[in-house]
């Protein structure tokens, strides 16, 4: 295999890579959809994980919900999301998102949450209602959810994925090698299995993964196949950043030259369509995604 070009974290600790500079968020789009998340008090994955697309999707209109707090029970060792006990449990958190949803006008809005595992249903209740409420509030928005490892919790998952949405995503994250490393309460197989029902369930499904960890091409084409035999349909391959000197180091900075044979690769091998570079995040572009034809 041709060797495409890395730059170790090493090199680049003066300064990142100039493909990974972004411009700040400003615009009256984006002053606007910032009013709406604080007037109806709602919690964005834009924020909470510190997305570098933040300026460019808000200005556009749109954000990515979190629903079920802004505390997770998983302790990831990539993740900006806080970590701990949860106590917010809002019943009618469906209702604010859903009418925040409709003032905003999105024609496609992406939903995550953090892991709720101290809940027996896994939060999967929240989700549906969320679902139904947008579609009733905005009949014409397609919707993408990006949900949390439900641990085996079929039932759970059943519920979460059955309020009408078009996408079901749920983010493999790293290779297998690293996974007791990156997601130390989740498991690959598992994440697998759960894409699988997904797509047996008749949803288009998504998932993504980071790159820049230590992965090597091999391991990257191999996740590649685990994923396309598990049903999967979209994959999102975006570059590592350390959210805070706690969280793990970047090994390397992926060229946007071996983003781009990654995308071409994952097509070759059977998906359907992958979002590849070094900026993508597993809700960028999710508009054209919901197009994807079975």
């Amino acid at each position: 295999m041709i060797e495409l070009p890395v730059i170790s974290a090493e090199q680049s600790k003066a300064r990142k890579p100039q493909w990974l500079r972004v411009k700040l968020p400003v615009g009256p789009d984006y002053a606007r959809v910032r009013q709406l998340v604080d007037t109806y008090k709602l919690h964005t994955i834009c924020e909470s994980g510190n997305c570098p697309n933040m300026g460019e999707c808000w200005g556009a209109g749109t954000a990515t919900f979190m629903i079920l707090g802004n505390v997770c029970t998983r302790s990831c060792t990539f993740c900006a999301v806080a970590t701990g006990r949860p106590t917010e449990y809002d019943t009618d958190e469906p209702r604010r998102v859903a009418e925040a949803i409709r003032l905003m006008g999105v024609k496609h809005a992406v939903i995550t949450s953090v892991n709720r595992d101290e809940l027996k249903d896994r939060g999967a209740e929240i989700w549906y209602q969320t679902i139904v409420q947008t579609k009733l509030e905005s009949p014409a928005t397609t919707i993408e959810t990006l949900i949390p490892d439900v641990k085996g919790n079929w039932d759970a998952l059943d519920r979460m994925i059955s309020g009408g949405q078009e996408v079901v995503s749920h983010n493999m994250e790293t290779v297998a090698r690293l996974y007791r490393m990156v997601r130390p309460q989740a498991r690959y197989d598992r994440s697998l299995e759960q894409l699988r029902r997904i797509r047996q369930a008749g949803k288009r499904t998504k998932s993504g993964i980071m790159l820049g960890l230590g992965e090597s091409h091999d391991e990257v084409f191999r996740a590649m196949d685990d994923l396309v035999e598990n049903g999967l349909m979209i994959l999102t391959l975006g570059q590592y950043l350390q959210p805070t000197k706690m969280h793990l180091d970047v090994a390397e900075y992926i060229h946007p030259d071996t983003f781009e044979m990654y995308r071409e690769e994952g097509l070759r091998r059977g998906l359907k369509y992958v979002e590849s570079g070094p900026l993508v995040r597993s809700s960028y572009h999710a508009e054209r995604h919901v197009h994807v034809a079975f």
